[in-house]
């Protein structure tokens, strides 16, 4: 039976769509870029909604005739006919429902950006730095696996391999990044003999993992007297200009203390254009966090949505288990999951985040 409330609700979007469509289409709209992005986002995202309650309705339409005629017609073929339409339609009606609720339910306003990622050896010292570097690779992996774009902004190697920190951009023209890496914040614990210890005992370390939308230029506008830019040799990668030239680029955003830099890139101008990236970035993160904080005390097991500093994930290599605490999940094929096939765990976050937002919507 079709859910006539829940058609009512699309249906009632598609004014609202059509208006958009229509101001896509306005030169004046098209000559206010910031207007412009700001609606054809508001488009984008009602598009999914739309569509599905048009092909809602189009099966609940085509079952309805189906009974009219297993009720009405004389002709035992074609009530035999519409018995298999009946059959085969009906099944379709309650997956098509849960996912146009879940499609009704607002979303991380900011699920379709792009990526920015910091990882930090924590507790573990060279060993941390090590897992770090462990887990750089693991994303370098599942990026390649789906056809992403890493930028590298800026690195400080660990002593013994790995890194203290490293900073990148994971970027798609096909699929919100952020959306997908948003999990991946927190704190990851690592279990295994590192390679710096010389007894073969067990060894606990940890590595943050902060992820955050990237900010476009029309999110968040930053005053250019509130930025000071510092100039410096780059100590990384860049042949003969490393050392030589002042190519790196340091970035204070004075009201926030934010400090961002970039020495990837033998251009200074490259350079700049990435640090401010970065910069937007994290100063918009300040104002995206508030509404991670707002929904967190309802989505307990979803530690992505709150506090950054809680651990998240135990990768324990003498068993060759990685588990995600957030949801008890686990998978006994560690060094898998190291080499980037993460998707799995990924997915199950999805699942009990959805199944969140729907209790939410439930309880509102």
């Amino acid at each position: 039976m079709a859910d006539n409330t829940l058609l009512e609700k699309v249906l009632s979007l598609q004014d609202k769509y059509k208006k958009l469509e229509a101001q896509l289409a306005d030169p004046e709209v098209i000559a206010d870029m910031k207007r412009f992005v700001q609606i054809n986002k508001d488009y984008k995202q009602l598009q999914p909604i739309i569509q599905a309650g048009l092909e809602y309705k189009r099966i609940t339409d085509e079952l309805a005739q189906a009974k009219d005629i297993l009720m009405n017609e004389k002709d035992d073929d074609l009530k035999e006919m519409a018995r298999d339409e009946i059959a085969n339609l009906e099944p379709k009606l309650p997956e098509m429902e849960q996912n146009i609720k879940l499609l009704l339910i607002p979303a991380d306003p900011d699920d379709g950006k792009n990526a920015m990622v910091e990882i930090r050896g924590g507790t573990g010292g060279d060993e941390a730095a090590i897992f770090a570097g462990d887990l750089f690779r693991m994303y370098q992996h599942f990026a390649e696996n789906r056809g992403w774009k890493l930028e590298v902004s800026d690195q400080a190697p660990g002593t013994a391999g790995g890194y203290k920190q490293i900073v990148f951009k994971l970027s798609s023209a096909s699929e919100g990044v952020y959306g997908i890496m948003k999990y991946e914040s927190g704190v990851h614990r690592v279990q295994r003999v590192p390679q710096t210890e010389t007894q073969g005992r067990i060894q606990t370390s940890a590595a943050s993992v902060a992820v955050f939308p990237e900010a476009g230029e029309f999110d968040i506008e930053l005053n250019p007297a509130d930025i000071r830019k510092d100039l410096f040799c780059a100590s990384g990668p860049g042949g003969q200009g490393v050392n030589t030239t002042y190519s790196a680029v340091r970035l204070t955003h004075i009201p926030t203390g934010i400090v961002v830099q970039c020495q990837e890139e033998r251009s200074q101008l490259k350079n700049l254009d990435r640090a401010m990236e970065e910069l937007r970035s994290r100063v918009y993160n300040m104002e995206h966090q508030k509404y991670l904080d707002s929904i967190a005390a309802k989505r307990k097991t979803m530690v992505s949505t709150g506090d950054r500093s809680a651990k998240i994930r135990t990768y324990n290599y003498p068993q060759g288990r990685v588990t995600d605490h957030r949801i008890g999940w686990s998978m006994y094929n560690l060094p898998v999951f190291m080499d980037g096939n993460i998707q799995e765990c990924i997915d199950q976050l999805q699942i009990a985040e959805n199944a969140e937002r729907l209790k939410e919507a439930g309880e509102e």
